[in-house]
């Protein structure tokens, strides 16, 4: 130590005694390893959140795509029919079935879009219904279905597409 009139010139280092700097160089250790296990358990949480995220985009998407592909069956279908119509060699009979065709095909579109309406009504955030002949399947968004979910389903399938409960096939996705 220095001095310089009254004053005394001291390094800081000087006034600490040997465990007052080993307890600092400790909590500075102690805050850098809990800095760590923050970071560590933040970004388990982002990966855990980016995972559930893209397999809920994933599910999305399966209900988007399979909707746009029902769609466009239904557009080609209506599409043939509509040709048929408009042809000159065709005859009446085949151009009045080709009607109750197109018919057809609107009424179940429409049924199947209340549907899924009132599905989504119930709580469901997606839901997707394919009309087979005598068969409907219908997939949800859902981790799990409740015995009185599976029923409320049925029940709006049946009313809607005029079908019967035993030709109802539901799932969830």
């Amino acid at each position: 130590m220095h001095q310089y009139g009254d004053a005394t010139l001291v390094n800081s280092g000087e006034l600490l005694e040997e465990k007052d700097k080993q307890n600092i160089l400790n909590t500075i250790e102690n805050a850098k390893i809990e800095e760590n296990n923050s970071n560590k358990i933040e970004n388990t949480m982002v990966e855990t959140s980016s995972i559930q995220t893209n397999t809920n985009n994933q599910i999305d998407d399966y209900f988007t795509s399979s909707k746009l592909e029902r769609e466009k069956m239904y557009s080609q279908m209506l599409e043939s029919y509509q040709k048929i119509l408009e042809s000159t060699t065709i005859s009446q009979e085949q151009k009045a079935i080709s009607e109750q065709e197109i018919t057809k095909i609107n009424q179940t579109k429409n049924a199947i879009m209340i549907a899924e309406n009132l599905i989504s009504t119930k709580g469901f955030e997606n839901s997707i219904i394919f009309v087979n002949d005598t068969s409907v399947s219908v997939v949800v968004k859902s981790g799990n279905l409740e015995k009185e979910q599976i029923a409320q389903i049925q029940n709006i399938v049946s009313r809607e597409l005029k079908v019967e409960l035993e030709n109802i096939h539901i799932s969830h996705k």
